[in-house]
């Protein structure tokens, strides 16, 4: 019997509308990103933990809104007098201060030529370390919309969807397991994913419910 081969390929991540499940957790963020023209002063910021879906949400109203998409880390590199757009900001958080400057410029071009600027961050502005005031000012004006820690509903759709951009086929069952036997985590639905990755890889298996409870079991998140 020939030898069965295992590839390790790259993650992809879908990031359409349609990849987007909507449930309680995000309803409430996702309505207010399909009306920029309701944002005070054309800004929102968008907050919630890690594996939460904003980079998602973030995709999704670019796509929308023929917005450009810059991360906090970029922001330094780039040609604000170029940015001719709607923007929005991802991992807005955490920014060096060269990149609170730009940011600042880039909130002053934006809002100059009035179009929508939306930031994602896990936190609202009024916790970031930001040393400069005048943008600290700006930012804390702006409205702002969370994502919660999801419910049964959302928690097994990222779990299917994470489990998809690795291109692995779960059954229902194993996906309804792992839901009732984790915490209302998204950054441990990600953990849990790749671990089960990694493992199944490595041993040249299918992620099935029992191949679940007997890795959980011995590498719990």
């Amino acid at each position: 019997m020939a030898e069965q081969l295992t590839f390790d390929l790259a993650v992809r991540p879908s990031l359409g509308r349609g990849d987007f499940f909507v449930s309680t957790a995000n309803h409430l963020a996702l309505m207010r990103l399909d009306a920029p023209e309701t944002w005070p002063n054309g800004k929102l910021v968008l907050t919630g933990p890690k594996g939460a879906g904003k980079t998602h949400l973030v995709h999704v109203w670019a796509e929308q809104e023929d917005a450009r998409i810059v991360t906090g880390c970029e922001l330094s590199a780039l040609d604000i007098g170029q940015v001719e757009t709607s923007v929005a900001v991802d991992d807005a958080d955490g920014l060096t201060p060269d990149a609170e400057t730009a940011l600042f410029h880039l909130h002053n071009h934006v809002a100059a030529q009035s179009k929508p600027f939306l930031l994602a961050a896990r936190t609202a502005p009024s916790r970031w370390n930001i040393a400069l005031p005048d943008l600290r000012s700006r930012l804390e004006a702006a409205d702002i919309v969370r994502i919660d820690a999801p419910d049964d509903g959302l928690l097994s759709a990222v779990l299917m969807k994470l489990f998809a951009d690795r291109q692995i086929d779960v059954t229902p069952p194993t996906i309804a397991w792992l839901t009732t036997h984790m915490g209302r985590s998204f950054a441990e639905a990600q953990q849990i994913v790749a671990t089960l990755d990694a493992r199944a890889l490595a041993e040249r298996r299918k992620v099935t419910r029992s191949f679940a409870q007997e890795v959980l079991d011995k590498d719990p998140p």
